[in-house]
């Protein structure tokens, strides 16, 4: 009886106090109108209020809109009425795994953890998590996805994929799992195997990035910390805000990199095998710090959470400092933009067209706690000589409405080497491809880098964080 008193209070307090105080948060928060993006962002100074800005892009229906591409690409949606799709991949023959999921569980701290929580809720999409695989197969490839089918389910929230080996990885928010794959299958064949445990405990960044070597003898695992800026100690830190290097076979795993706050999604570069990740920063020091961004990941490299942004810019909010760590921490490659929620990375291909032909596209989920919102949208940052060259292009939009309101929010995105790039929508619940039409289609590329050798796995280290 205590114990639901206490929950219709905090029910009661909630509802009563959200709606003023997200206006009054949205209000203090001003209009900035620039968002710091590109390789070297001259960054603003930290600003920290009462409160941090929570602004909220209220859900509302397509109708008979479509988002915005490019003159010579087209959009149409593949699928819809998912559960909450997140990352994708093309398997060999063409089809289509979706990862279908909600996770975290988190407890809140404080009455601005429960009030933001209520507020960020409202932004999101109200259906069941998933916690399956769909696959989606165009038989006679006319572009048109006729066949849906479950390849698994009773996944504990889904959300990394990759195939290599005879096998598909999924990385779920507290394990890698494996199922054997025979090409052409609908339904996995039967339960997974479990690869290796992954950190689980507090989850506050859930989501588990995955991709694969090359050659397929290394999985790469991207994981997030459990707090904005280890608010909830350094103890629960251990094994966070890193990437695993783990062997396909054995399931050993090491560090392979550190300081990345919340390592959102993984690829390989094509002919490099160089890894490449989308990394969500720290909050509340302002609606233009930090930058979430694109980065190359070095193994033994550390990228500075929780004690400096951006290379060597120190995070004052830490206890104890850490000097000696900042002085060696990397500038990340390209900043996206602060508050985006970068959540999808995929490196393009000759066939999507000239103009898109050499870079990557990346998935913005957008803000909850910048004014004006910022993300919601796809973008592709563009390479030369294998790194990222020239000013972030937008290439699918109109995810936020004119209105304000947001129709749609991009998670993973993923290149169909057919000519198409497939977005997974977490709120319509929908995957769009985008194809390219006339002039677009086939035109010469950009060459790409030289092939460089694989870079030697890392001595195994202690999470500096930890």
């Amino acid at each position: 009886m205590t114990v639901r008193i206490k929950r219709s209070k905090t029910a009661l307090l909630t509802r009563a106090l959200v709606p003023a105080l997200a206006i009054a948060l949205a209000a203090c928060s001003g209009t900035p109108d620039e968002t710091y993006t590109g390789t070297s962002p001259d960054l603003p100074k930290p600003q920290r209020g009462l409160f941090p800005t929570l602004k909220i892009s209220l859900p509302t229906e397509w109708g008979d809109e479509l988002p915005a591409v490019p003159e010579g690409y087209e959009i149409a949606p593949i699928a819809d009425n998912l559960l909450i799709p997140r990352q994708m991949l093309v398997l060999p023959n063409g089809d289509i795994l979706v990862a279908e999921g909600r996770g975290g569980r988190a407890p809140k701290l404080t009455p601005k953890d429960i009030i933001a929580g209520v507020i960020k809720a409202r932004g999101n999409t109200q259906v069941e998590s998933g916690n399956r695989l769909t696959l989606l197969r165009d038989a006679d490839g006319d572009g048109t996805y006729e066949g849906r089918s479950v390849f698994a389910d009773n996944l504990d929230a889904p959300y990394g994929l990759a195939s290599g080996n005879g096998s598909i990885y999924v990385a779920t928010q507290d394990a890698l799992l494996r199922f054997p794959y025979t090409e052409g299958a609908v339904n996995a064949a039967g339960a997974p195997e479990e690869i290796t445990k992954l950190p689980g405990a507090v989850n506050h960044h859930w989501t588990k990035a995955l991709t694969i070597s090359a050659d397929g003898r290394y999985l790469f695992v991207g994981i997030g910390s459990d707090s904005n800026i280890t608010e909830r100690g350094l103890a629960v830190e251990e094994n966070r805000a890193m990437v695993w290097q783990i062997d396909a076979q054995t399931g050993f795993h090491r560090v392979f990199a550190t300081g990345l706050r919340n390592p959102t999604a993984l690829a390989m570069q094509p002919g490099m095998d160089q890894l490449w990740a989308v990394v969500n920063e720290r909050d509340e020091i302002g609606d233009e710090l930090v930058p979430d961004y694109l980065t190359s990941v070095r193994p033994g490299g550390f990228y500075g959470w929780p004690y400096s942004y951006w290379g060597q810019n120190v995070d004052e909010r830490v206890r104890p400092q850490k000097p000696e760590l900042v002085a060696r921490a990397i500038a990340p490659d390209f900043a996206l933009g602060s508050h985006v929620a970068a959540l999808g990375v995929a490196f393009s291909t000759p066939s999507m067209g000239a103009q898109f032909a050499n870079g990557v596209f990346v998935g913005q989920h957008g803000s909850w706690n910048r004014n004006p919102p910022v993300g919601y949208k796809v973008s592709f940052v563009p390479f030369s000589n294998g790194k990222p060259s020239g000013e972030m292009i937008d290439f699918a939009t109109g995810f936020l409405g004119q209105d304000g309101k947001a129709r749609g929010r991009p998670v993973g995105v993923t290149v169909d080497p057919r000519g198409a790039l497939l977005i997974a929508d977490d709120l319509a619940n929908t995957i769009w491809r985008v194809t390219p039409t006339g002039g677009a289609q086939g035109a010469p590329a950009t060459p790409a880098a030289p092939a460089a050798e694989p870079a030697p796995a890392p001595a195994a280290t202690t999470p500096p964080a930890g």
